[in-house]
């Protein structure tokens, strides 16, 4: 049996009792006292389920729309095209169906790969960029097709508006830790570490119980947020062990926390397992911002997280070196490249 197989369908109503719904608007408008009642919102949102759903952005809908246009103009490419993008040792560029898989997944151990494919993007950095040029690890230059210009334009609007939307939401987080409301700036200096991914679900056989969209997993960012439409397939699974089936409220974005803030916070916040299964009988299409710190970051638990009763539970990490680790361990195409690490 398919373990989503026993998903509770929801309404908005029952949906946001057990995932928040938080309006940022205020805070961003810098009302009075709506900093720290957001931060008390979203701490509330972290530490009982590690998802909510953020309402009050400012991101328009035309941008969103624009996105997932771009995407599907995307995945409507010949194969041949797009393997021509394949993705790369920093992550970036078209990871085709069967190219990943959660192999060292707490959760739920998958016997076959994920059935989706994706393109990544990042920083839309020139082949002057000084990263680029010095080879940087995790720090490349974007793929692009040709004659796919108003795709790219797209696209990479999403990739910066979303960016400031992260900006703008690490005050609202370092508060909901008590930290000073700067605390987390510093880290996402001089281009942070994202990865923008636009994601496409092909319609799955209803009866095979092995076959997944994307695995049960937890994500190894700082923050992701999501954009999705109607086609059903997400599941996150409650401190009950029960999985539930999110569905869209329309304006916001489906925020969930990753690893990073999991240890960043001394285990405080969580990192929630979920994943996807698509046996709606349609093509599902969503994007993915995964936002994390610059990639020289050093992370460990902040003071407010620990004591003499509970002291840190992960050891201080380069980011680089975290995320090089999670993606050696679940995309096929990093065999190659942690294997000629290993030689050198």
């Amino acid at each position: 049996m398919n373990i989503f197989k026993a998903l509770a369908v929801k309404d908005v109503h029952e949906a946001t009792q057990a995932i928040p719904l938080i309006d940022i608007g205020p805070a961003f408008r810098a009302e009075p006292g709506a900093l720290e009642g957001a931060a008390r919102d979203v701490r509330r949102a972290c530490e009982t389920v590690g998802f909510f759903y953020l309402a009050g952005h400012g991101v328009p809908k035309t941008l969103i729309d624009a996105a997932f246009a771009a995407s599907r103009e995307f995945h409507a490419m010949a194969l041949e095209s797009k393997l021509r993008l394949k993705i790369n040792e920093n992550n970036i560029g078209y990871l085709a169906v069967n190219e990943s898989m959660q192999r060292h997944s707490t959760v739920h151990k998958a016997t076959r790969p994920n059935f989706n494919e994706s393109f990544f993007i990042s920083h839309d950095r020139s082949a002057e960029h000084p990263d680029v040029v010095a080879g940087t690890p995790l720090r490349g230059k974007n793929h692009w097709p040709e004659g796919h210009e108003r795709m790219r334009a797209a696209m990479v609007a999403y990739f910066k508006t979303l960016e400031g939307l992260g900006e703008r939401l690490l005050p609202v987080l370092a508060r909901s830790l008590a930290m000073p409301a700067d605390h987390f700036g510093q880290f996402f200096r001089n281009e942070a570490h994202i990865n923008l991914r636009f994601l496409h679900y092909p319609p799955q056989e209803t009866d095979d119980t092995e076959q997944f969209g994307q695995g049960p997993h937890t994500d190894n960012s700082f923050i992701t947020m999501l954009a999705r439409e109607d086609v059903p397939g997400l599941a996150v699974r409650l401190p009950s062990g029960e999985w539930m089936a999110p569905p869209v409220i329309p304006g916001t974005f489906l925020v969930n926390l990753g690893n990073i803030m999991k240890r960043w916070s001394n285990d405080r916040f969580l990192s929630t397992p979920h994943g996807v299964l698509n046996d709606s009988g349609k093509d599902r299409y969503s994007i993915a911002f995964f936002y994390s710190p610059n990639v020289d970051a050093v992370i460990e638990c902040l003071p407010t997280c620990v004591s003499a009763g509970d002291p840190p539970r992960h050891p201080r990490a380069v980011y680089r070196d975290l995320v090089l680790e999670f993606y050696n361990a679940n995309y096929f195409h990093r065999k190659d490249y942690a294997g000629a690490a290993a030689g050198s």
